[in-house]
This record gives structure tokens, C-alpha cells and sequence, in this order.
């Protein structure tokens, strides 16, 4: 049931009662542009983030039927560096789990963590992302307000590069933590692969999902803070075609928002 609907700029934002009808709405609704999209091409480029809050969107989106996945391409949006291939708490290993084993894309475009060289890695998916521009991105935001790892110290949303080496800060880090997928901010990376902010919002569709109280700061930056880095997200609310979907967690603080 939603219980709120609203706009900040182009940014079209909706709540639910809880998270998993956000994730079905979501799944719903992406599923419905892929379809729409099938009717006009013959393959689709998408990203994915990889993170718990996409728990309950992936999981209605890999159900949903009429999907061609095998006219589908896959893309990630950032990974650990020097975090080794069987370690389950990285990124692409979450993706494997939970979307790209479950269904047959046509194929899968990864970044490689353990590459001996970074930059050469981030100039190899840049690349990628040139050769295949991106259709729909699938992503959410962090509790510092980040897309991606683009972490408010080093967003930047007119940057050169379509992906970037970072350094994660200290709230980016305490929140891998949050969600369960480290069991202390020692063991979490201190560099990521990223792409950057222009690379995401490249995407022609962006539908993001932003579940849990841990979020609630967040949005309300988005709502009601003008579009700087500061917040990143701010972004999608000039960004075109940006769906936000949001759980009354989330939205405790804009709720009373008009």
C-alpha cells in the first residue's frame, strides 16, 4: 500500500508500509520498462548495486514473467579492491546469489577486484559502459548519502571518469557493517572500484530503492537539501526518469513533507 507519493525536482518518490511491498513494487515496475523496452530493441543493457536493501527488489524481479533475459546484459556498479574472488561479502559474489545465476543473461560484465592493475580495470569497464550504454540502472543510497561508493568526499557529478579508484570513508564503512556483510570496520575494504556519478545517471530509466531507518537521514537530505555533493543523492532529483521507492523506515523524516 503506498501511504505517500511526492516529487523533489524530477525525482519521483513513493512510500509504502513496508519494505517488502516497496521491493514488489519496485520489481514490478522495472520488469514493466524491460518488457516495454524488448518491444524496441533487440538488447538491454542494465546495472545492478549489490547490497541487502536490493534483497526484496531482486527477488520480485527475477519472478516476473515476459522477461528476455537472454537479451539482457548485466553490469555492477562498483567492487572492493584486492578482496579475494571467494570472499561472499563481496559484490559481485552477491549479485552471483542472488540474480546472475537465477536467471540466463546474455551476458555478465564484472569488476575484477583483483586486478593487478586498478586504473587499468576502471579504464577496462569504462570502456565497457562506452560500448554498452546503459537502459536502466538499478541502485540505491547509501546512509551517508552515496551512490555507488561515491562517497561525499569524493563524488563528483561532472567527473571525466566514467569509473574511478576511491577511498571509502568512515560512515560508507561502519554501514557495510550495518547491513551484515562484515562482522567489524576493520575487516571492510579502504578502496573500492567505482563508477562515478556521470556513469550512473547515464542510464536512460534509474529506479532506486532505499529501505530501513539506518536511510532515513539520507532521504531527507534528498528531500529537502539543495543538489550538492554533500549528498549525493541529491543528483536524481535533476536526474530524468528517477524513481525512488522508499519503505515508512526510510520516510519516517519526510512524511509530513507536502
Amino acid at each position: 500500500m503506498i501511504i505517500k507519493e511526492l516529487y523533489k525536482g524530477t525525482a519521483h518518490i513513493t512510500v509504502f508500509e513496508n519494505r517488502n511491498q516497496m521491493g514488489i513494487a519496485a520489481g514490478k515496475a522495472i520488469a514493466c520498462k524491460i518488457r516495454e523496452l524488448q518491444k524496441q530493441q533487440d538488447e538491454i543493457n542494465i546495472m545492478f548495486a549489490a547490497a541487502p536493501s536490493q534483497n526484496e527488489v531482486l527477488a520480485q524481479l527475477i519472478t516476473e514473467e515476459g522477461i528476455c533475459w537472454d537479451k539482457i546484459n548485466g553490469f555492477h556498479m562498483d567492487e572492493y579492491i584486492g578482496m579475494g574472488s571467494d570472499n561472499p561479502a563481496g559484490f559481485v559474489n552477491y549479485l552471483k546469489r542472488v540474480l546472475f545465476t537465477q536467471v540466463p543473461f546474455r551476458a555478465i560484465y564484472c569488476l575484477n577486484g583483483m586486478a593487478p592493475d586498478p586504473d587499468k580495470e576502471a579504464e577496462r569497464y569504462a570502456d565497457l559502459l562506452k560500448s554498452h550504454p546503459l537502459h536502466i540502472c538499478v541502485l540505491g543510497i547509501g546512509e551517508n548519502g552515496h551512490l555507488a561508493f561515491n562517497d561525499p568526499g569524493v563524488a563528483d557529478f561532472k567527473d571525466a571518469q566514467l569509473v574511478k579508484i576511491v577511498s571509502l570513508d568512515e560512515r560508507c564503512k561502519n554501514q557495510q557493517v550495518h547491513d551484515g556483510c562484515f562482522s567489524s570496520i576493520d575487516q571492510v575494504p579502504s578502496r573500492a572500484l567505482t563508477v562515478t556519478i556521470p556513469g550512473l545517471t547515464a542510464a536512460r530509466y534509474l529506479y532506486c530503492c532505499v529501505p530501513a531507518s539506518t536511510k532515513a537521514e539520507a532521504v531527507r537530505r534528498l528531500v529537502t537539501e539543495e543538489i550538492s555533493c554533500s549528498c549525493p543523492a541529491t543528483i536524481l532529483t535533476m536526474t530524468p526518469n528517477s524513481e525512488i521507492y522508499l519503505d515508512a523506515d526510510s520516510a519516517a523524516d519526510i512524511l509530513s513533507v507536502t
